[in-house]
């Protein structure tokens, strides 16, 4: 076994026991660097956005350069070469709409201009597929026409570019991962992706005012709404997860929180619709990262409904404190460092802090040092050196002798139970589906070969359409 590959398994060993909520050898360090990469490696936030290349470039620097056990292969996920491809309007380019320095920017449209109607609910119900391909797409591109504003041959070249390049790009992510095992040990955090139902009709449908208004003035219908994305959402997470089922599905979590929404439409729609998804991935051994960007506090109690051991979760602007007395007896904590002091503060304060919640929520195992949110270009590299060097000095568990795992365990018991999920909505078209193998059979006249091999490939070659949508909606 090469030194390399001997330093990845230990990482591995290190970063899995961590997520089962016990104890390693030490605590493991996963930061989210993004943007960060790109100013540790010498390029604009331009060239590691427009190039994914050396976005891989960069990552892999800071793999070799910094004892991380785990990294994201690319946090600075959205690739612009891809939606420029597309043509999708609600992204400013470093480089053509914003400095070339500054990270992309989600541009959300006005309450007027959203790419989803109010008086839309239904087609979106009916089959969500569907009204993403016909409806949805044309808007948010300005290459993709469907009535008639863009010429037939740039609408179908964006569309062949689009998918090639979502092809290309997703393809190289195996690579990168051997090459962050093979030439820095490094361990890849996360695979596949996951939004909350009610958290996309906020981003990419309806906006944030325009679903204010929904919860208030139709709330049945953005239940009904929630209850048909669902299954597809759930569909989509376990298409790009782990095939091993080792590392966890990353999940964003947006504007589903207290005040952005009201506790009762948290309580009633999207927890309502989001816990299902859950456990049916946790159903398939799938445990999955809520990445709680803002303030989730309010929520905890709602978190701990969840099978123990069925996610990790993310600590930004929640309650460091509460989130371990609520959560962290079932579940794997991460993060709590905050982002402002890897920017503003010194290496000092920054050691000081990585102490503080190492001493108060890390003695039992069942934690992963991370910054708050996702750290971009404005932190300073003395600072991300320190919070790694100080939380790998100080926090290993065999020398500081921290006990209470043991007792943890006598009072749970086996961690992890998976029992059958409900609560998915059955759906017109299956999910993973966009022409069903049926709907296309009766298109054919007479089969005089195996029917089974034609349905079969249909059915593979199909989903890819259907994914390449979902992936356009969730990723880019």
């Amino acid at each position: 076994m090469s030194e390399k590959e001997y330093l990845y398994q230990e990482r591995l060993k290190r970063y899995l026991t961590a997520m089962r909520n016990e104890k390693p050898d030490c605590i493991p360090i996963r930061p989210f660097v993004a943007e960060f990469t790109a100013k540790y490696a010498g390029y604009t936030c331009q060239e590691v956005t427009h190039d994914y290349r050396k976005a891989f470039d960069a990552v892999l620097k800071c793999a070799r350069d910094f004892d991380w056990d785990a990294m994201v292969p690319n946090m600075v996920y959205v690739w612009t070469g891809l939606t420029q491809a597309l043509g999708l309007k609600y992204y400013a380019i470093p480089g053509i709409h914003i400095p070339p320095d500054t990270a992309f920017q989600y541009l959300e449209p006005p309450e007027q201009k959203a790419f989803m109607k109010p008086e839309e609910y239904n087609m979106l119900i009916d089959d969500p597929t569907a009204f993403l391909y016909t409806v949805w797409l044309p808007r948010v591109s300005s290459e993709i026409s469907r009535d008639g504003f863009q010429s037939p041959y740039r609408t179908m070249l964006a569309l062949v570019k689009g998918a090639m390049a979502m092809s290309d790009y997703f393809n190289a992510f195996g690579p990168q991962v051997e090459r962050m095992r093979r030439e820095a040990g490094t361990v890849s955090a996360i695979a596949g992706i996951l939004k909350a139902p009610l958290d996309i009709i906020a981003d990419k449908l309806r906006g944030y005012v325009g679903l204010a208004k929904d919860l208030h003035r139709q709330p049945e219908k953005v239940l009904e709404a929630c209850e048909a994305l669902a299954p597809h959402l759930t569909q989509v997470a376990r298409m790009t997860a782990d095939p091993e089922k080792k590392v966890p599905i990353g999940f964003w979590m947006h504007r589903s929180a207290v005040p952005f929404i009201s506790m009762n439409h948290f309580s009633n729609i999207h927890w309502r619709t989001l816990k299902p998804i859950i456990e049916e991935l946790w159903s398939h051994r799938l445990r999955v990262l809520f990445y709680a960007e803002g303030d989730w506090t309010p929520h905890l109690d709602s978190f701990a409904e969840l099978p123990e051991g069925s996610i990790v979760f993310h600590i930004d602007r929640s309650d460091v404190f509460e989130a371990h007395r609520k959560l962290g007896r079932k579940f794997c904590l991460s993060g709590g460092l905050p982002n402002w002091l890897l920017n503003l503060g010194t290496p000092d304060e920054v050691r000081r802090y990585c102490k503080k919640i190492i001493d108060s929520i890390a003695s039992d195992g069942g934690y992963i040092m991370d910054a708050s949110a996702i750290i971009q270009n404005d932190a300073k590299v003395e600072n991300v050196k320190a919070m790694t060097d100080f939380t790998r000095s100080y926090g290993k568990y065999g020398e500081r002798g921290f006990e209470g795992l043991k007792n943890r365990r006598q009072d749970l018991g086996e961690a992890g139970e998976c029992k059958p999920a409900t609560g998915l909505k059955n759906l017109k078209v299956k999910p993973g589906s966009c022409v069903p193998w049926d709907e296309k059979r009766k298109e054919i006249e007479r089969v005089s070969g195996d029917e089974d091999l034609l349905k079969r490939v249909w059915e593979e070659i199909d989903s890819l359409g259907y994914l390449f949508i979902w992936q356009v909606l969730l990723s880019f």
